[in-house]
């Protein structure tokens, strides 16, 4: 370790951020090497008459440039200055162009639609000649019009085995809104909130947004783990567990039938709200949603994102009849009403069958990009659903997941580190999430996924942070 203490005076501006001004300095004119351990956070506050946490925003300062890194247990190394950051988890990064020089993005999870592409101004110039555009273009009812959530209901009991009526079917914004006023209907700031260990990175952002606490449920190759849920039930007295049992995200496994009774069991013993997020419940028609085992306790959203069209951001929420005053108002808060128009196009769709056409080729897509990675990747790094839009990798020894997503970005692909999944401080396993349809083409993807698998084979960027 080395006894590196920096010269403070004469600058300017928060102790911190002098701190670590002085280490870019220090590496730059070449008197702390790439691989120096630096001070303890205790021991260079003492040597510099400051608090530990000063040093300890200091570092993650540092960090936050990239000139430092550092591991429980192991210290904390000047990395010197490395190649740029992947974009935000949430900022929106434009698909690759098929042929194109720029990066190849993965980090999403988007349907392929060309069919939905192909059918839009048909549908659009049917909608016009219809007389309805009038009505379209007003406001709607908060749960939306009775004809939309009719072939709302429709759909959830063809493509995710959901059977429903009309009325309690309630227009949302997208599967993310649908989480939103969910969530809004049953708890206020400062409660308690569960979800899976490593969860959605939206409801991350939502129970930020919004002031919930919330606390991450161990997870097994199978999903929640029923004594932890019934243990964090106990000890923190939650309002809801929210949670993807088909398809898991990040992860892409499904929860076995038996463990969501189990889990549906546990929730009704201690009176917790269940919220089912099952977006890619289409891609399994054989995992039936926990809604159907528990309809009273569970509020079951989803929507079209995955399956028809990202942009149409049309979701539905299946509420049981006691909460849906509340769910209603919560939309009315939020957004008023969903947008007519979209739901009108999806509704269309829906009740000529091109919705189901379209689901039709994305299920088809997702199982040839599925054989495609897991042909190129080494079986033993692949986890998931053979039928997932996302892949789980996780990383052989030496590998860290930070250094492999940079290591990645510097062959010309994008993918997410298993820390934007984590929940809270809790520590993130050594591991990637690969979006395989965000690519334009199945040649793109196959591209990506090759650099992926060259990067598995680079121990000495796998090394890198540990010179």
């Amino acid at each position: 370790m080395t006894s590196w203490t920096p010269d403070l005076n004469g600058r300017s501006g928060p102790l911190y951020r002098a701190i670590a001004d002085a280490l870019a300095e220090g590496i730059a004119d070449g008197s702390l090497a790439v691989g120096t351990r630096l001070p303890t956070h205790r021991d260079l506050a003492f040597r510099l008459g400051v608090t530990v946490g000063t040093v300890t925003r200091a570092y993650a300062e540092a960090e936050k440039r990239s000139l430092i890194g550092g591991e429980v247990g192991r210290g904390t190394f000047v990395q010197g200055q490395r190649p740029p950051p992947a974009p935000l988890p949430l900022s929106w990064t434009p698909p690759s162009v098929p042929g194109g020089t720029g990066p190849i993005n993965m980090t999403t999870i988007r349907p392929e639609h060309a069919v939905a592409v192909q059918s839009l101004g048909t549908t659009l110039n049917a909608i016009a000649a219809s007389g309805q555009a009038a009505d379209l273009l007003g406001y709607a009812p908060h749960a939306g019009l009775p004809h939309h959530r009719a072939a709302g209901a429709a759909w959830l009991e063809r493509q995710h085995g959901v059977s429903t009526t009309a009325g309690s079917v309630l227009m949302t914004t997208g599967a993310q809104n649908a989480m939103a006023v969910a969530l809004a209907a049953v708890a206020r700031p400062g409660d308690v909130i569960l979800a899976e260990r490593l969860t959605n990175i939206g409801l991350k952002t939502l129970a930020g947004t919004l002031g919930y606490h919330l606390e991450g449920v161990a997870i097994d190759e199978h999903g929640i783990m029923p004594d932890a849920f019934d243990s964090a039930c106990r000890r923190l007295g939650p309002k809801a567990l929210y949670l993807v049992p088909t398809i898991q995200n990040p992860t892409a496994v499904v929860m076995p039938q038996a463990r969501r009774a189990e889990i549906a069991a546990i929730a009704r013993r201690y009176g917790v709200i269940l919220i089912e997020d099952d977006v890619f419940g289409f891609m399994v028609p054989d995992a039936m949603p926990i809604q159907t085992i528990a309809p009273d306790i569970t509020i079951y959203v989803t929507s079209l994102s995955k399956s028809v069209s990202a942009g149409l951001r049309i979701g539905y929420a299946v509420v049981p009849p006691d909460l849906q005053p509340r769910v209603e108002a919560a939309i009315r808060s939020l957004q008023y009403s969903a947008p007519t128009l979209p739901a009108e196009v999806a509704s269309r769709w829906i009740q000529d069958g091109t919705a189901d056409r379209v689901a039709e080729t994305q299920r088809v897509e997702d199982l040839a990009r599925q054989r495609l990675a897991r042909s190129i990747l080494p079986v033993e790094t692949v986890y998931g659903h053979p039928a997932a839009q996302h892949l789980w990798l996780v990383l052989p020894e030496p590998w860290r997941r930070e250094d492999f997503v940079l290591e990645t970005r510097r062959r010309g692909v994008i993918v997410t580190g298993a820390d934007a999944f984590a929940v809270g401080r809790a520590s993130a396993p050594h591991a990637v999430r690969v979006g395989l349809c965000m690519p334009g083409t199945r040649d793109e993807a196959a591209r990506g996924l090759r650099a992926i698998a060259d990067s598995l084979e680079a121990p000495a960027s796998a090394m890198m942070s540990i010179v």
